[in-house]
């Protein structure tokens, strides 16, 4: 399997990015496509020839930055590492790519460069959230699309249902709307009309309204929404995760019994960061495309490169894309 990874992408690439790819070769077997500038990368390689084996360094000309506007950026920027790296699935010199940086532009170049599936309308971003049964929950969209129609949110049900289903392994995945109350009457137009079509999906494991408070609960295993909701949820959750390990830290050290508790507890405290470490969850999985994309933070570090290119990896080889494809294709006919 060969992943190609944006090497210049994000607010520490190359160096980062370079060091993730690496861990990840190592750790998942892939071979790693760096795309970018040669001269960037190579200094982040090994010396060793034995340290380049299972990556190869793909010429791109330059990157698209954090505050470009990402329409005009790729039109200027043909051959950009993240343009590049789009070209390498479309052609099949890749089975997915791995993108940091500008999130916009991540997806206006696989739009471009992958195209939709057919019978897509609109694809979503879904990305994975700890809950409090040790198990994520996949949400989606959080941030392709602000504006939303039923049918997208129907197509958005099914794909996050097979994701869950091919990638993550749960058997017959239990999707729920994103709503202000459990009732099929809740909510505003979108929503009320959302839940009765996805009422009518035959094969579709649709179990009702999902409040706030079920996010994080284990009981769903997708839920779906508007991007404008999923991208406020998405920060809040990852800002809250943070909030929750710095307190902790900050309270559970002071003074001698704290310190001594500390050390009793540090392999349950371990446990607990991963848990909650959005890190871990490796980055997102742009869903409706012609290809495997993940999008990963532009603040992403090797850690979260390597989960990345994780995700992409069980993407490939759950065959989640020739599985949405069949489904796509069935509701059209």
């Amino acid at each position: 399997m060969r992943i190609a990874v944006d090497a210049m992408g994000g607010d520490y690439a190359p160096a980062e990015i370079v060091k993730g790819a690496l861990l990840a070769r190592d750790q998942t077997g892939v071979e790693i496509l760096l795309v970018g500038e040669p001269k960037a990368i190579q200094p982040y390689l090994g010396s060793d020839r034995s340290d380049r084996e299972g990556i190869r360094v793909v010429p791109a000309e330059g990157a698209i930055g954090m505050t470009e506007e990402p329409m005009d950026a790729i039109r200027k920027k043909p051959r950009a590492s993240v343009c590049v790296a789009m070209d390498l699935v479309n052609q099949g010199e890749a089975d997915a790519v791995v993108a940091a940086g500008n999130t916009g532009a991540a997806m206006v170049a696989a739009l471009l460069r992958l195209g939709r599936l057919p019978g897509v309308d609109r694809p979503a971003i879904g990305a994975l959230l700890p809950t409090v049964k040790n198990k994520p929950v996949l949400l989606l969209d959080v941030g392709a699309n602000v504006d939303c129609r039923p049918k997208f949110l129907e197509q958005f049900a099914w794909m996050g249902y097979l994701h869950s289903r091919h990638t993550l392994g749960v058997e017959n995945p239990r999707v729920g709307l994103l709503n202000i109350g459990e009732e099929a009457n809740k909510g505003n137009d979108l929503a009320v009309t959302t839940h009765q079509r996805l009422s009518e999906c035959a094969g579709l494991n649709f179990v009702g309204n999902a409040e706030g408070r079920d996010i994080l609960s284990g009981n769903f295993d997708v839920i779906i929404c508007d991007g404008f909701v999923g991208n406020v949820v998405l920060k809040f959750a990852e800002s809250a995760g943070q909030m929750i390990g710095q307190v902790l830290k900050a309270e559970i050290t002071k003074g001698w019994r704290g310190k001594l508790g500390t050390w009793i507890l540090k392999p349950n405290l371990l446990r607990f960061k991963k848990r909650i470490d959005y890190v871990e969850y490796g980055g997102a999985l742009l869903l409706g495309v012609n290809g495997i994309c993940v999008i990963t933070h532009g603040s992403s570090r090797a850690p979260m490169i390597v989960n990345a290119v994780r995700r992409a990896q069980e993407a490939v080889q759950g065959k989640v894309l020739e599985q949405i494809k069949n489904q796509m294709a069935a509701m059209t006919v």
